[in-house]
């Protein structure tokens, strides 16, 4: 038996997997956010350890035998997120989240001081990304800096708790513009960049490798007969990929979760920094990630619930399973700022062509095509570098919606593929890391593509009534001063 867990903004996700790679049982507690300013978020890392726990708590208590057997457990998680922790590795103050906005002026400073960034890390400074954050940590709350003595992404955090060990995995410490992402090692001059160094930060190590054992004292309150072994684990959308197969170039992926991208696998690095393409490297050794990423997705579609005050599943019955035409309004998905391509944390969303007419479903599609046509943004970005994307599979809990992969089928031209358990697909991708740090099998043998349910055609006739719309809705994009 293998435990995927999966550290996400809004919940952690723990599934159960068998040798025959079934999904068992799974398990979801939520997590809440806090914004003590207008773009600041920011989460206690107290919930990732209360939450996790009682998914745990909760399997032991349904799947006692299955529990007893685990073997491995890989991590998923949130990126980005930085938490820092004084000597005796207690919290120093709220972890500051990738949708955080506060840190643009020290994205400024940091591409100054570090000339090579773009070209070491692959990747565009920007304030959802860690590095900035701590720049900003040291220029606003100089004595939390000062205290710092470990910085940690939020998974790492996590197996820290559970293991005792202070490890990352490199496509998750991609993301925080301290990695030389070629050399798939920490930047020294990266770190000098903001004041740190080598000891700040955790032992590296690929995703499917082994990093760390379950603490003794928890395995005896799960139950287990053995201390499972930890993987190294993954961002969650590298490990998305994993729990899809996508592991080799000319594949491709949309992640419809709380934020969303379009990503695709490379076996080279096939940066694109300048219009926001984002290079993290993959869980699996040799391999890179190039994705074009969005900070509202599938949260477009819960924001619209709580503004009706009216359940998603009710907002998306009167749809039906596809679009017949484009909705008369248009949404700009911007409610947190935008990454891939304006790089404008400041931006904000917009609802443009409302008339006495307007009823409630013309709205809602509207901001499901809102954030496919900002999906269609990071298709051309990736296209600049060399990527194409052919046809692309839907994870994330954005997934579960038929009308919403239709409309993103139409909107960017290729077959959309669903899969059966998709909304669960970083959790799992988990899993199968934590299978692979104990079997050393094979990465082919065990990370292979699930069965698709279902595909979405692009229609032709919504597709050139989407390409006539698109170059209209770019327009509405305004950079705020």
């Amino acid at each position: 038996m293998y435990l995927g867990i999966d550290l996400g903004t809004s919940a952690v996700k723990t599934v159960l997997v068998d040798s025959a790679q079934r999904v068992i049982a799974s398990e979801s507690r939520p997590l809440t956010t806090a914004s003590p300013l207008s773009g600041y978020c920011e989460q206690d890392p107290a919930q990732w350890v209360d939450a996790t726990f009682a998914t745990l708590d909760a399997l032991k208590a349904t799947h006692a035998s299955a529990l007893a057997v685990v073997e491995g457990i890989g991590l998923s998680g949130q990126m980005h997120g930085a938490t820092l922790l004084d000597a005796s590795a207690r919290p120093l103050r709220p972890c500051i989240l990738w949708n955080d906005g506060r840190s643009v002026a020290e994205c400024r400073i940091l591409e100054q001081r570090w000339p090579a960034l773009r070209a070491t890390t692959g990747n565009k400074a920007m304030p959802g990304f860690t590095a900035p954050k701590l720049l900003w940590i040291a220029m606003h709350e100089p004595e939390v800096f000062a205290a710092t003595k470990l910085v940690l992404l939020p998974k790492a955090y996590l197996r820290l708790v559970l293991t005792g060990e202070a490890v990352e995995d490199v496509s998750d410490a991609s993301g925080s513009l301290w990695l030389d992402a070629a050399r798939r090692d920490w930047s020294d001059a990266a770190l000098a960049a903001t004041g740190l160094s080598r000891d700040h930060m955790p032992r590296l190590v690929e995703g499917c490798a082994p990093a760390a054992t379950l603490r003794s004292e928890l395995a005896q309150r799960w139950g287990m007969i053995r201390r499972p072994i930890f993987a190294g684990g993954a961002g969650d959308n590298p490990a998305g990929a994993v729990g899809i197969g996508a592991i080799r170039a000319g594949t491709a992926f949309i992640s419809l979760g709380t934020s969303g991208a379009l990503l695709a696998p490379t076996s080279r690095m096939a940066a694109n920094p300048d219009r926001g393409v984002h290079t993290f490297c993959h869980a699996i050794p040799a391999m890179w990630i190039q994705a074009g990423a969005i900070l509202s997705a599938a949260s477009c579609l819960a924001w619209i619930s709580r503004l009706f005050g009216i359940a998603e599943a009710e907002l998306l019955a009167p749809l039906g399973s596809r679009p017949q035409l484009p909705s008369p309004v248009s949404f700009l998905p911007y409610l947190a700022g935008e990454r891939t391509p304006h790089d404008d944390p400041v931006v904000r969303g917009m609802l443009d062509g409302l008339s006495h007419g307007t009823d409630r479903e013309a709205i809602v599609q509207a901001v499901l095509e809102g954030v496919a046509f900002a999906l269609a943004d990071c298709r051309d970005v990736l296209a600049d570098a060399g990527i194409g994307i052919a046809e692309a599979d839907a994870i994330g809990g954005g997934s579960r919606s038929r009308f919403w992969l239709a409309v993103l089928a139409s909107v960017l031209n290729v077959p959309i593929h669903r899969f059966a358990e998709g909304e669960t697909g970083a959790a799992f991708g988990a899993a199968r890391l934590g299978r692979l740090a104990v079997t050393g099998e094979a990465i082919d043998t065990v990370c292979t593509p699930p069965r698709r349910i279902e595909t979405f055609e692009p229609d032709r006739v919504l597709v050139d009534a989407y390409a006539d719309r698109l170059p209209a809705w770019r327009e509405l994009y305004r950079p705020r001063q």
